[in-house]
């Protein structure tokens, strides 16, 4: 590790320690990864990406500290809610289409199965036979 390295994740470290005690100095004090990087002096994707370990400390953390749960793992955990809700919702729709489909085969074969032989019963004029007849 490099002094800038080290130097970065020494500020993260003291920008935690003051937003969990509730004393930010250059951020809305929101405990959130951006007011992090705002307290820390650090472009947020340095955090995001070189210094990932300090977020997801940050996050365990604020869970353990405050009791309360990050903004970001709230908004994933309502998006898995409404994927798995979209998901259910789209089997079902699946499960009907194919139960219509099969439906629709089977009337199509009751049809023809069904069919006038054209020497037992004439065809009423309305009707256009599936196939064409051998006459």
């Amino acid at each position: 590790m490099n002094q800038q390295h080290t130097d970065e994740r020494s500020r993260i470290r003291e920008a935690m320690d003051r937003l969990l005690a509730g004393q930010p100095t250059s951020s809305n004090g929101s405990l959130t990864v951006v007011a992090l990087a705002a307290e820390a002096g650090v472009h947020r994707m340095a955090l995001q990406k070189r210094h990932a370990d300090l977020k997801e400390e940050f996050y365990a953390r604020v869970r353990t500290e405050t009791h309360q749960t990050p903004e970001v793992e709230k908004r994933l955990r309502k998006e898995v809610v409404r994927l798995k809700e979209a998901l259910k919702d789209s089997r079902a729709a699946e499960a009907a289409s194919r139960h219509r489909a099969e439906q629709m085969a089977l009337a199509a074969a009751v049809l023809i199965l069904r069919q006038p032989n054209s020497q037992d019963h004439p065809a009423p004029d309305n009707l256009i036979p599936l196939r064409p007849s051998t006459d």
